[in-house]
Protein backbone atom coordinates (compact mmCIF):
# COMPACT_ATOMS: atom_id res chain seq x y z
CA UNK A 1 0.00 0.00 0.00
CA UNK A 2 1.01 3.62 -0.64
CA UNK A 3 1.02 6.61 1.34
CA UNK A 4 -1.96 7.96 -0.58
CA UNK A 5 -4.23 4.80 -1.42
CA UNK A 6 -5.94 5.23 1.49
CA UNK A 7 -7.19 8.95 0.69
CA UNK A 8 -7.92 7.49 -3.12
CA UNK A 9 -10.43 4.99 -1.28
CA UNK A 10 -11.38 7.41 0.86
CA UNK A 11 -12.48 9.95 -2.60
CA UNK A 12 -14.11 7.03 -4.09
CA UNK A 13 -17.01 6.90 -1.22
CA UNK A 14 -20.06 9.05 -0.36
CA UNK A 15 -20.02 11.63 2.25
CA UNK A 16 -23.68 12.11 2.70
CA UNK A 17 -24.36 8.02 2.70
CA UNK A 18 -20.65 6.96 4.07
CA UNK A 19 -20.14 9.43 6.71
CA UNK A 20 -19.42 6.88 9.33
CA UNK A 21 -16.87 4.63 6.95
CA UNK A 22 -14.84 7.35 5.92
CA UNK A 23 -14.46 9.22 9.31
CA UNK A 24 -13.42 6.42 10.64
CA UNK A 25 -10.74 6.05 8.23
CA UNK A 26 -9.82 9.38 8.50
CA UNK A 27 -9.64 9.34 12.36
CA UNK A 28 -8.03 5.61 12.96
CA UNK A 29 -5.74 5.01 9.79
CA UNK A 30 -4.87 8.81 8.42
CA UNK A 31 -5.02 10.72 11.64
CA UNK A 32 -4.65 8.98 14.80
CA UNK A 33 -2.51 11.49 17.01
CA UNK A 34 -3.45 14.65 15.12
CA UNK A 35 -7.35 13.94 15.60
CA UNK A 36 -6.19 12.91 19.45
CA UNK A 37 -4.48 16.50 19.86
CA UNK A 38 -6.76 18.64 18.42
CA UNK A 39 -9.89 17.17 20.04
CA UNK A 40 -8.29 17.78 23.61
CA UNK A 41 -7.20 21.48 22.39
CA UNK A 42 -11.27 21.44 21.18
CA UNK A 43 -12.09 20.60 24.74
CA UNK A 44 -9.88 22.86 26.40
CA UNK A 45 -11.32 25.95 24.04
CA UNK A 46 -14.76 25.18 25.88
CA UNK A 47 -13.12 26.26 29.32
CA UNK A 48 -13.07 29.43 28.69
CA UNK A 49 -16.82 29.62 28.24
CA UNK A 50 -17.39 31.15 31.47
CA UNK A 51 -20.67 29.33 32.11
CA UNK A 52 -19.17 26.21 30.87
CA UNK A 53 -16.38 26.42 32.52
CA UNK A 54 -18.01 27.11 35.78
CA UNK A 55 -20.38 24.39 35.50
CA UNK A 56 -17.36 22.50 34.55
CA UNK A 57 -15.75 23.70 38.13
CA UNK A 58 -18.86 22.92 40.08
CA UNK A 59 -19.13 19.36 39.47
CA UNK A 60 -15.19 18.51 40.58
CA UNK A 61 -14.99 15.76 37.89
CA UNK A 62 -12.03 17.91 36.03
CA UNK A 63 -10.45 19.06 39.14
CA UNK A 64 -10.25 16.16 41.44
CA UNK A 65 -10.42 13.24 39.01
CA UNK A 66 -9.28 14.63 35.71
CA UNK A 67 -7.24 10.90 34.39
CA UNK A 68 -10.93 9.36 34.88
CA UNK A 69 -12.66 12.43 33.42
CA UNK A 70 -10.31 12.12 30.54
CA UNK A 71 -10.61 8.74 29.93
CA UNK A 72 -14.21 8.38 30.12
CA UNK A 73 -14.70 10.93 27.26
CA UNK A 74 -12.51 9.55 24.72
CA UNK A 75 -13.48 6.31 25.85
CA UNK A 76 -17.32 6.94 24.97
CA UNK A 77 -16.76 9.20 22.10
CA UNK A 78 -14.42 6.49 20.70
CA UNK A 79 -16.55 3.50 20.35
CA UNK A 80 -19.01 5.70 18.08
CA UNK A 81 -15.64 5.83 15.69
CA UNK A 82 -14.86 2.50 15.76
CA UNK A 83 -18.25 0.36 16.04
CA UNK A 84 -20.86 2.98 14.38
CA UNK A 85 -24.14 4.94 15.25
CA UNK A 86 -26.15 1.28 14.73
CA UNK A 87 -23.95 -0.82 16.88
CA UNK A 88 -24.92 -1.63 20.75
CA UNK A 89 -21.77 0.09 21.66
CA UNK A 90 -22.06 3.00 19.58
CA UNK A 91 -25.43 3.17 21.13
CA UNK A 92 -24.84 2.58 24.52
CA UNK A 93 -21.84 5.46 24.65
CA UNK A 94 -24.38 7.77 22.76
CA UNK A 95 -27.13 7.04 26.02
CA UNK A 96 -24.58 7.58 28.50
CA UNK A 97 -23.43 11.06 26.77
CA UNK A 98 -26.94 11.57 26.82
CA UNK A 99 -27.39 10.33 30.64
CA UNK A 100 -24.33 12.68 31.97
CA UNK A 101 -26.06 15.78 30.25
CA UNK A 102 -29.51 15.76 30.74
CA UNK A 103 -28.11 16.06 34.52
CA UNK A 104 -27.36 19.81 34.19
CA UNK A 105 -28.36 23.13 32.95
CA UNK A 106 -26.86 23.04 29.74
CA UNK A 107 -27.95 25.26 26.97
CA UNK A 108 -28.81 24.63 23.20
CA UNK A 109 -26.31 27.18 21.93
CA UNK A 110 -23.62 25.76 24.36
CA UNK A 111 -24.01 22.15 23.28
CA UNK A 112 -23.85 23.26 19.70
CA UNK A 113 -20.82 25.18 20.21
CA UNK A 114 -19.30 22.24 21.58
CA UNK A 115 -19.87 20.38 18.78
CA UNK A 116 -18.58 23.02 16.48
CA UNK A 117 -15.33 22.85 18.25
CA UNK A 118 -15.26 18.68 17.47
CA UNK A 119 -15.89 19.73 13.54
CA UNK A 120 -14.03 22.78 13.38
CA UNK A 121 -10.66 21.80 15.24
CA UNK A 122 -9.14 19.06 13.42
CA UNK A 123 -8.90 20.65 10.25
CA UNK A 124 -7.60 23.55 12.10
CA UNK A 125 -4.97 21.90 13.63
CA UNK A 126 -3.94 19.68 10.30
CA UNK A 127 -3.70 22.71 8.00
CA UNK A 128 -0.95 23.77 10.40
CA UNK A 129 0.65 20.64 11.88
CA UNK A 130 -1.19 17.52 9.46
CA UNK A 131 1.02 15.30 7.37
CA UNK A 132 -1.43 16.89 4.98
CA UNK A 133 -4.59 18.50 4.99
CA UNK A 134 -8.37 17.49 4.73
CA UNK A 135 -10.05 17.40 1.52
CA UNK A 136 -13.38 19.05 0.71
CA UNK A 137 -14.35 15.77 0.00
CA UNK A 138 -13.36 14.86 3.65
CA UNK A 139 -14.42 18.15 5.13
CA UNK A 140 -17.97 16.94 4.14
CA UNK A 141 -17.97 13.34 5.91
CA UNK A 142 -16.57 15.11 9.28
CA UNK A 143 -19.55 17.48 8.85
CA UNK A 144 -21.88 14.93 8.20
CA UNK A 145 -20.60 12.53 11.05
CA UNK A 146 -20.63 15.49 13.50
CA UNK A 147 -24.37 15.99 12.46
CA UNK A 148 -25.61 12.45 12.83
CA UNK A 149 -23.68 12.84 16.30
CA UNK A 150 -25.68 16.23 17.22
CA UNK A 151 -28.88 14.77 16.38
CA UNK A 152 -28.73 11.87 18.59
CA UNK A 153 -27.77 13.87 21.01
CA UNK A 154 -30.90 16.21 20.87
CA UNK A 155 -29.18 19.34 19.63
CA UNK A 156 -31.69 21.51 17.71
CA UNK A 157 -30.60 24.38 14.24
CA UNK A 158 -27.58 22.16 13.59
CA UNK A 159 -25.01 23.93 11.22
CA UNK A 160 -25.75 21.82 7.80
CA UNK A 161 -21.72 22.90 6.65
CA UNK A 162 -18.25 23.14 7.62
CA UNK A 163 -18.58 26.80 6.69
CA UNK A 164 -21.69 26.75 8.67
CA UNK A 165 -19.96 24.86 11.75
CA UNK A 166 -17.17 27.32 11.33
CA UNK A 167 -18.92 30.54 11.70
CA UNK A 168 -20.87 29.42 14.61
CA UNK A 169 -17.64 28.56 16.51
CA UNK A 170 -15.99 31.67 15.53
CA UNK A 171 -19.30 34.05 16.52
CA UNK A 172 -19.79 32.14 20.12
CA UNK A 173 -16.29 32.34 20.98
CA UNK A 174 -16.15 35.95 19.79
CA UNK A 175 -19.25 36.71 22.08
CA UNK A 176 -18.93 34.46 25.24
CA UNK A 177 -15.09 34.04 25.54
CA UNK A 178 -14.17 35.23 29.10
CA UNK A 179 -12.58 35.08 32.47
CA UNK A 180 -14.22 32.83 35.19
CA UNK A 181 -12.00 31.43 38.15
CA UNK A 182 -13.41 28.05 37.86
CA UNK A 183 -12.68 28.00 33.97
CA UNK A 184 -9.16 28.68 34.94
CA UNK A 185 -9.46 25.63 37.48
CA UNK A 186 -10.13 23.59 35.08
CA UNK A 187 -7.83 24.41 32.48
CA UNK A 188 -4.96 24.47 34.80
CA UNK A 189 -6.05 20.97 36.24
CA UNK A 190 -6.48 19.57 32.29
CA UNK A 191 -2.59 21.14 31.76
CA UNK A 192 -1.55 19.42 34.96
CA UNK A 193 -3.11 16.09 33.72
CA UNK A 194 -1.46 16.69 30.61
CA UNK A 195 2.26 17.20 31.98
CA UNK A 196 1.51 14.25 34.23
CA UNK A 197 1.73 11.50 31.17
CA UNK A 198 5.52 12.59 30.83
CA UNK A 199 8.61 12.53 33.29
CA UNK A 200 8.30 15.24 35.98
CA UNK A 201 10.91 17.21 35.40
CA UNK A 202 10.10 18.03 31.51
CA UNK A 203 5.98 19.51 33.22
CA UNK A 204 7.31 22.96 33.55
CA UNK A 205 8.47 22.86 29.98
CA UNK A 206 5.28 20.73 28.77
CA UNK A 207 3.06 23.47 30.41
CA UNK A 208 4.75 26.29 28.66
CA UNK A 209 4.71 24.29 25.46
CA UNK A 210 0.80 23.80 25.31
CA UNK A 211 0.15 27.48 26.13
CA UNK A 212 1.96 28.51 23.37
CA UNK A 213 -0.41 26.33 21.40
CA UNK A 214 -3.28 28.42 22.02
CA UNK A 215 -4.51 31.03 20.09
CA UNK A 216 -4.80 34.91 21.58
CA UNK A 217 -8.14 35.16 22.96
CA UNK A 218 -8.15 31.85 24.27
CA UNK A 219 -5.39 32.61 26.24
CA UNK A 220 -6.28 35.89 27.19
CA UNK A 221 -9.54 34.67 28.27
CA UNK A 222 -7.53 32.13 31.15
CA UNK A 223 -5.01 34.93 31.72
CA UNK A 224 -2.14 33.08 30.47
CA UNK A 225 0.75 34.49 30.04
CA UNK A 226 2.14 35.35 26.26
CA UNK A 227 4.47 32.94 25.32
CA UNK A 228 7.76 34.13 23.65
CA UNK A 229 8.14 34.44 19.86
CA UNK A 230 10.71 31.95 20.61
CA UNK A 231 9.21 29.31 22.23
CA UNK A 232 6.14 29.40 19.80
CA UNK A 233 8.09 29.18 16.17
CA UNK A 234 10.31 25.94 18.48
CA UNK A 235 6.99 24.14 19.53
CA UNK A 236 5.72 24.95 15.99
CA UNK A 237 8.45 23.95 14.08
CA UNK A 238 9.00 20.98 15.92
CA UNK A 239 5.37 20.11 15.27
CA UNK A 240 5.74 20.90 11.76
CA UNK A 241 8.81 18.95 11.43
CA UNK A 242 6.48 15.82 12.58
CA UNK A 243 4.52 16.32 9.99
CA UNK A 244 6.94 16.43 7.26
CA UNK A 245 8.27 12.59 8.88
CA UNK A 246 5.04 11.06 8.90
CA UNK A 247 4.47 12.26 5.27
CA UNK A 248 7.34 9.98 4.54
CA UNK A 249 6.16 7.01 6.82
CA UNK A 250 4.21 3.75 4.99
CA UNK A 251 0.65 4.49 5.78
CA UNK A 252 -0.43 2.45 8.49
CA UNK A 253 -2.01 -1.15 7.91
CA UNK A 254 -4.32 -1.38 11.12
CA UNK A 255 -6.64 1.17 12.52
CA UNK A 256 -5.78 3.17 15.93
CA UNK A 257 -8.50 3.94 18.00
CA UNK A 258 -8.75 6.09 21.37
CA UNK A 259 -8.88 3.54 23.87
CA UNK A 260 -5.38 2.32 22.25
CA UNK A 261 -3.84 5.68 23.29
CA UNK A 262 -0.96 5.61 26.32
CA UNK A 263 -3.05 8.58 27.62
CA UNK A 264 -5.61 6.23 28.74
CA UNK A 265 -5.05 5.22 31.84
CA UNK A 266 -7.45 4.51 34.32
CA UNK A 267 -9.07 0.77 33.27
CA UNK A 268 -5.96 -1.11 33.20
CA UNK A 269 -8.50 -4.46 33.87
CA UNK A 270 -11.34 -3.11 31.21
CA UNK A 271 -14.20 -1.18 31.52
CA UNK A 272 -18.33 -1.03 30.78
CA UNK A 273 -19.36 1.85 28.41
CA UNK A 274 -22.58 2.03 30.33
CA UNK A 275 -20.64 2.73 33.49
CA UNK A 276 -18.45 5.02 32.43
CA UNK A 277 -18.78 8.88 32.77
CA UNK A 278 -20.94 10.46 35.98
CA UNK A 279 -24.48 9.56 37.55
CA UNK A 280 -26.81 12.21 39.25
CA UNK A 281 -27.43 11.73 42.78
CA UNK A 282 -30.51 13.91 43.93
CA UNK A 283 -29.70 16.70 44.78
CA UNK A 284 -26.22 16.96 44.26
CA UNK A 285 -26.05 16.49 40.46
CA UNK A 286 -22.87 14.69 39.00
CA UNK A 287 -21.83 11.67 41.58
CA UNK A 288 -18.96 11.78 43.00
CA UNK A 289 -18.22 8.15 43.57
CA UNK A 290 -16.72 6.16 40.84
CA UNK A 291 -18.55 3.42 39.34
CA UNK A 292 -16.02 -0.07 38.98
CA UNK A 293 -17.31 -2.50 37.01
CA UNK A 294 -17.43 -5.76 38.98
CA UNK A 295 -17.35 -8.09 35.37
CA UNK A 296 -15.24 -5.63 33.25
CA UNK A 297 -14.86 -5.91 29.77
CA UNK A 298 -11.14 -7.03 29.21
CA UNK A 299 -9.17 -4.36 27.02
CA UNK A 300 -8.83 -5.21 23.19
CA UNK A 301 -4.93 -5.71 22.40
CA UNK A 302 -3.30 -2.64 21.64
CA UNK A 303 -2.02 -1.88 18.02
CA UNK A 304 1.66 -2.97 17.96
CA UNK A 305 4.54 -1.03 16.33
CA UNK A 306 4.87 -1.76 12.49
CA UNK A 307 1.21 -3.20 12.23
Amino acid sequence: MRRYDRLREIQRMDPERDYWEMYRLIAAYEFPWDFARALELALFRTYAVPSIGALLFRTGQFTERPQKRYDDTALLLDAVVEHGFASERGRTAIRRINGMHRSYDISDGEMRYVLATFVVMPKRWLDVYGWRRLTPHELRACTAYYRQLGRRMGIPEIPESFAEFELCLDDYEAGHFGWDEGGRAVADATLSLMTSWYPGPLAPGLRAATISLLDTPLRDAFRFPAPSPALRAAVGGALKLRGRAVRLLPPRRAPHFGRQNPEIKGYPHGYRLAELGTFPVPGVGGCPVPHVSRAATPPQPPVTPGS
